[in-house]
């Protein structure tokens, strides 16, 4: 089969189309035939070092954890999905999937079957972003109605998501982005936005009970400034770089919380999301589909931090 193998860590350069053993799927497991892989920034990061790198190991390796497509093959023991559904799924998060090939196995309860309103295109687009924004405001931070929601680069992959699922539990919903995003979020959802190029967030909310934030400190000490926003009891739900124990230091100082967050696997929640996309309350935006041979443009295009939604490498047709 064919797949995106990197044999080195470094830039979009590393990564090239090779021919790979194909998997054979496990008891419990499916193997799906991948018509279709998002990308993130977790793909990238880990390209170049960073990201899961650490988990996967050494090179090489196959990136990409997004993927719908079609079961192709069941393994012994399997009773939730037959040859022939057509799933999606970002299976073994944060250990290798492989999701940047035309097959992968993983445990079939890793998997749901895909929205039947999306293309494979738009579905491979939703697991780890839509995940990453459910496990954070419903199980993780518990998001009533009434509750102010402040979401972080609230465009991105995650964060269009983030204000879609904390507009449909009920919360007042804040978001930060450029300007130019503004008509389309309210679209969304969002009630008050602000655009971060222009005013420094922390002097136009306040009084906030969650902050999804999925920039970090590493970017103009966005954690840290979050902290000032919030309520006492308030939580800073800390994605992309985790809570560090200074942040946890100075959150404890001001009487509110911070934790640390990252994304598993979850086959139900993917159930309960597709329903919510089914019906028509909450959309995903896919910017731009790349073939699977131009995937170092694609990770050069993500990177460049001025994306609407997701991108997505288009496998088999």
């Amino acid at each position: 089969m064919r797949a995106v193998v990197q044999h080195t860590l470094g830039g979009p350069d590393v990564l090239s189309v090779r021919q790979v053993p194909r998997p054979e799927p496990l008891p419990t497991e499916v193997r799906v035939r991948v018509h279709a892989a998002g990308i993130n920034p977790v793909d990238w990061k880990t390209r170049a070092g960073g990201g899961m790198a650490g988990v996967l190991g050494e090179p090489p390796f196959i990136l990409g954890w997004d993927v719908s497509g079609v079961v192709d093959e069941v393994g012994f023991g399997v009773t939730t999905l037959r040859e022939g559904d057509e799933v999606y799924g970002m299976p073994w998060f944060p250990r290798a999937a492989g999701g940047y090939a035309e097959y992968v196995t993983a445990p079939a309860r890793q998997f749901a079957r895909k929205p039947a309103t999306l293309s494979h295109e738009q579905a491979a687009a939703v697991p780890l972003a839509a995940l990453t924004a459910w496990q954070v405001l419903v199980d993780t931070a518990h998001v009533t109605a009434g509750q102010r929601v402040l979401v972080h680069a609230a465009a991105g992959g995650v964060g269009h998501l983030a204000v879609q699922f904390a507009k449909h539990l009920g919360a007042h919903v804040i978001g930060t982005a450029r300007a130019r995003r503004h008509d389309w979020l309210t679209g969304l959802g969002a009630d008050e936005l602000v655009d971060y190029t222009a005013v420094r967030f922390e002097d136009a909310v306040s009084g906030v009970d969650v902050v999804v934030d999925l920039v970090g400190d590493a970017h103009d000490d966005t954690g840290t400034r979050s902290l000032e926003v919030l309520r006492p009891g308030g939580l800073l739900v800390a994605v992309p770089s985790g809570a560090s124990p200074e942040l946890a230091a100075e959150a404890e100082a001001k009487g509110v919380r911070v934790t640390p967050f990252l994304v598993e696997p979850d086959g139900p929640a993917l159930t309960r999301i597709g329903e919510l996309i089914d019906a028509g309350e909450v959309v995903v935006e896919v910017e731009e589909t790349f073939p699977l041979d131009q995937v170092a443009e694609a990770h050069a295009r993500g990177e460049s931090q001025r994306t609407r939604g997701k991108l997505v490498l288009r496998v088999t047709s």
